[in-house]
């Protein structure tokens, strides 16, 4: 792709990038970089009353949230500049009943009732009810009635990470069903006290389907995949451009890249997030804004820390990761989590792991993958060692050592770490033998393919890999519980290097066998 780019050689390269900063306040008031999504926000306050959105974490929701909480506070000041100062008008102030579930750990029932109550103390301070020892449920309706009256201006109702309760329990079916009891009878309060309510927005990573807290909640409008809020969250191509050119002529600079260069390598890295079909790539703004802050690109997304669940879900139900390659699902699927479904995709879609990359309309089926390459080969790397002996924090030194003996031709040495690999596995990782040695070894190529070229494919009359390095190019060939010399002479029956004769590489034949009894390698077979 390319980019033209009007020099800004006179531009100032020092921006106020606002790393980790969530509040629009705070932001606004000290200078920091912001990009204006408040035409959307004055379109959805506008438009609707009762709003839900999803997006991947650190994706930019809570400051959505901050901005909405300023401009109903009718702090016209913070928006000096912005599109929306020249829309409103009135600049009402209404009271604002903000909750952020984000900020706590959800382990025990009593932990999410401490944290409701702890908010409504507050809110009962600001807006006093008599009714302090009722329900949650019915001193949330009881506040909204007093704020309302009180003030005589409709409340707003703001809730930021609503499903952290719900995603920390994933797997504990007794604690998710009392979390939902909970904020069922929480949540109902917005549909309770209608009357009383100007907007009501919930945000989270995951949408809680069927016998769950929007079973009650079927007013809100779900705009997660809607096409005038695709960026409504997240950096677009024309803002990186627009907002960001000094900071991307100080990463060039330091990258030794021209400015286009550098744009290129920031697409391949963090852009690519499709919220529906056919819509523009959104860029991950946390890895994006880090890396023109520090200067130097990075897995920064990742540095923050995958959610266990994800791992906990892929391997609760023995899932091939082979298929998230390219996953293909429907409608329902991806704007709704089934907290006791057996498929973990909708979590791994709706977490920013995967992504919308195609859709048929004719049967309304989308095709999911890897969004851009942080997260590809970060989530890789992040399952490797909880599928192996490997160790967190050690696989980039063993992707190096497996690289290094592929690159150098040092075959015996590399299919030597294969089998360590396998050797040291604990036992209760391996629930389908085929399975995990199918999922190990498409962790260690998909890492090894960063590197080196691999191709990976089932055994289905093609080629299971091909590994080609400058000099090298091995053609393998695997076998549960048959022999190396049938996998070897497969190589050769079915002439599955002579693509490879004329690459100018030296071409090297492994045929290797896997013993379901010792749960390794059993022989490799070289030609």
């Amino acid at each position: 792709m390319q980019h033209v780019i009007n020099d800004f050689s006179t531009m100032d390269a020092v921006q106020k990038l606002p790393i980790g900063i969530q509040d629009f306040e705070s932001l606004r008031k000290d200078g920091y970089l912001y990009v204006d999504k408040t035409r959307l926000v004055y379109k959805l306050v506008n438009d609707g009353r009762y709003y839900f959105l999803s997006r991947p974490r650190r994706f930019g929701k809570s400051l959505l949230i901050s901005t909405i909480k300023a401009y109903f506070q009718g702090k016209k000041e913070l928006f000096k500049g912005l599109a929306i100062e020249q829309l409103e008008k009135d600049w009402t102030e209404h009271p604002v009943l903000h909750l952020d579930l984000n900020a706590e750990k959800y382990d025990t029932g009593s932990s999410l009732e401490r944290k409701l109550d702890a908010q409504l103390k507050l809110w009962e301070m600001q807006y006093p009810t008599g009714f302090e020892t009722y329900s949650h449920g019915i001193r949330f309706e009881r506040v909204i009635e007093a704020a309302y009256k009180q003030t005589g201006q409709r409340v707003v109702v703001l809730v930021d990470e609503y499903d952290k309760p719900l995603l920390q329990a994933i797997g504990n079916e007794d604690l998710q069903e009392q979390f939902r009891g909970t904020l069922n009878g929480f949540y109902g309060a917005l549909k309770s006290m209608d009357g009383c309510i100007k907007f009501a927005m919930l945000t989270g990573v995951t949408k809680f389907g069927k016998v769950s807290v929007f079973s009650d909640l079927n007013h809100l409008d779900d705009i997660s995949m809607s096409l005038p809020y695709y960026d409504i969250c997240g950096v677009t191509e024309e803002e990186l451009l627009s907002c960001f050119l000094p900071s991307i002529k100080a990463l060039a600079a330091s990258q030794n890249q021209t400015a286009e260069e550098a744009i290129e390598t920031l697409r391949i890295r963090y852009d690519g997030y499709h919220f529906l079909e056919d819509s523009k790539g959104v860029y991950n703004p946390f890895s994006l804004l880090n890396t023109l802050n520090k200067l130097k690109y990075g897995s920064y997304w990742f540095e923050t820390g995958t959610p266990t669940y994800l791992v906990d879900l892929l391997q609760m139900h023995d899932y091939n990761l082979e298929q998230m390659s390219q996953v293909e699902a429907d409608d329902e699927t991806l704007n709704s989590v089934d907290a006791n479904s057996t498929n973990p995709i909708p979590v791994i879609y709706q977490s920013g792991y995967l992504t919308i990359k195609d859709y048929d309309p004719e049967f309304s089926v989308y095709t999911l993958g890897f969004p851009n390459k942080e997260v590809e080969e970060g989530f890789t790397r992040f399952l490797l060692p909880c599928y192996t002996s490997v160790r967190k924090g050690q696989t980039a030194f063993d992707i190096k050592n497996f690289v290094m003996d592929v690159r150098n031709g040092n075959t015996e040495q590399f299919l030597k770490r294969l089998r360590s690999l396998f050797s040291d596995t604990p036992y209760e990782l391996v629930k389908n033998l085929e399975n995990h040695y199918q999922n190990v070894l498409w962790l260690l190529f998909k890492l090894l393919g960063f590197y080196v070229q691999a191709e990976y494919h089932t055994s289905e009359g093609r080629i299971d890999l091909v590994l080609q390095s400058p000099q090298y190019c091995y053609v393998m060939e695997f076998k549960l519980d048959g022999t190396a010399e049938e996998a070897l002479a497969q190589i050769e029956d079915k002439h599955y290097t002579l693509p490879f004769d004329t690459t100018g590489r030296q071409v090297v034949r492994i045929g290797m066998n896997f013993d379901s009894k010792t749960r390794n390698i059993e022989k490799w077979v070289i030609g």
